[in-house]
């Protein structure tokens, strides 16, 4: 193949364990960085299972769509490993058995004292002319076939095995003719807009970088209580192109303004640490409806010992009284999910751990105990400060019971966020 020509890939993951929601392709996730790298734009990726019809025409499905094919899963000894006689009958090659691969593999085997059961012959199978990529970390060896318009890597399954053949064999033979133009990546995270909201705002400027010396690709992604702007710039080098996505990232951070939680990637949790740290600043938590999750989602991020002093799960309305110092009354006259006893919740946790900022939760996450005036997904979050100001918000979060906890959750971090961001 001529220099330059590798720009398109796809990826095939094997194996009918991916199919199920008990494991995940992170196979591909690894392989789309390092294709990236090489200025390598990855346009799919399909999963298939272990059937021989199904992986051929996946192989054949992909090809008219890549300059390269990467085929992870299936080159293992048992009978439901057929990505060899797949890829063969793909590209209409005989399979042949290699000798110098049986001899490695009983060698492996004798290394820890075992003899190779014959069913292993099967790993030596090889499509002829194809190239035997070595396995470092395992006995499948991969391979390498290629055609005047396209390129099929065939590696084995396990991330471990995946990640070393790719490192240390495949990608010094694709870099001579992937180009010189690497593709590198930054996320931006936004709270408290929708996702048309921020691509109306941020689309007059990032529409204009597609033709820069350093072009850069956006997309705008919702997810669950965030927005995610996602950049990739194509350049020679990574120095180049942080030069370009910084200038880039300081564009967005004008229009964006407070509303732009981090340029770096970084978790909203995260973000909430760091100012609380650079400020010398705790905080104490009082959550009903969120169950501890804000707890737990600070104190995910290592060192949040230096900043979360105490909280407290008041799930119960005497819990509240009690513990908390909420009085009875705000309940009984305004409800345990109101304003009053949000406020009274951020203020008792605050006294009582003698912090600078205590954050206090009180909603409905459903499925029941809604009403006409207070819906499933009512929440209210305060927080009470240093300046003896208590801030409120009243939400309606939709979702089911997951959701409208995380949402909760992440409404209260965005709260203190911004209360620490105007300091």
């Amino acid at each position: 193949m001529a220099r330059n020509q590798l720009r398109r890939a796809v990826i095939v993951a094997v194996g009918s364990e991916l199919l199920t929601p008990d494991r995940l392709d992170t196979n591909s996730l690894y392989l789309t960085q390092r294709l990236n790298e090489l200025g390598v734009h990855v346009r799919g990726k399909l999963v298939v299972g272990d059937d021989r019809a199904d992986i051929a025409a996946a192989l054949l499905a992909a090809l008219p769509q890549a300059d390269i094919v990467i085929v992870t899963g299936g080159l293992g000894p048992t009978d439901d490993d057929v990505t060899r006689e797949a890829v063969a009958a793909a590209f209409a090659m005989p399979l042949e058995e290699d000798a110098e691969i049986v001899d490695a593999i009983r060698s492996r085997f004798a290394a820890r004292g075992l003899s190779m059961p014959e069913i292993n012959r099967r790993q030596a199978l090889v499509p002829g002319g194809a190239v035997v990529l070595p396995n470092p970390n395992g006995t499948a060896p991969g391979l390498w076939i290629e055609r005047p318009d396209v390129v099929c890597v065939v590696l084995p399954g396990p991330p471990r095995e995946v990640h070393g053949m790719f490192d240390t064999v495949v990608r010094g033979r694709l870099a001579p003719a992937a180009g010189r133009q690497g593709i590198f990546r930054r996320v931006l995270r936004v709270t408290g807009r929708t996702e048309s909201y921020v691509d109306e705002t941020a689309s007059p400027v990032y529409s204009r970088w597609r033709s820069a010396a350093v072009p850069i690709e956006t997309s705008v992604l919702a997810s669950l209580g965030q927005i995610e702007l996602h950049l990739a710039a194509r350049a020679e080098t990574a120095e180049a192109a942080a030069r370009a996505l910084d200038a880039a990232t300081d564009e967005l951070a004008t229009v964006l303004g407070r509303d732009l939680v981090s340029s770096d990637g970084a978790a909203l949790e995260a973000v909430v640490g760091r100012l609380l740290c650079a400020r010398g600043r705790r905080v104490a938590l009082a959550e009903s409806c969120t169950g501890g999750l804000i707890a737990s989602r600070l104190t995910d991020v290592p060192g949040s010992s230096a900043y979360v002093h105490a909280g407290w799960v008041a799930y119960d309305n005497a819990a509240k009284t009690s513990h908390l110092g909420v009085d009875r009354q705000l309940i009984d006259v305004h409800g345990a999910v109101s304003e009053p006893v949000a406020r009274a919740l951020a203020l008792g946790c605050r006294k009582l751990a003698a912090t600078d900022y205590g954050l206090g939760v009180t909603g409905i996450a459903g499925p029941g105990g809604g009403s006409p005036e207070k819906p499933v997904g009512t929440v209210y979050v305060a927080l009470a400060g240093p300046d003896e100001r208590v801030r409120v918000r009243q939400l309606r979060l939709p979702g089911d019971r997951k959701r409208v906890k995380f949402q909760a959750s992440q409404a209260a971090l965005d709260l203190l966020r911004r209360a620490l961001i105007r300091k």
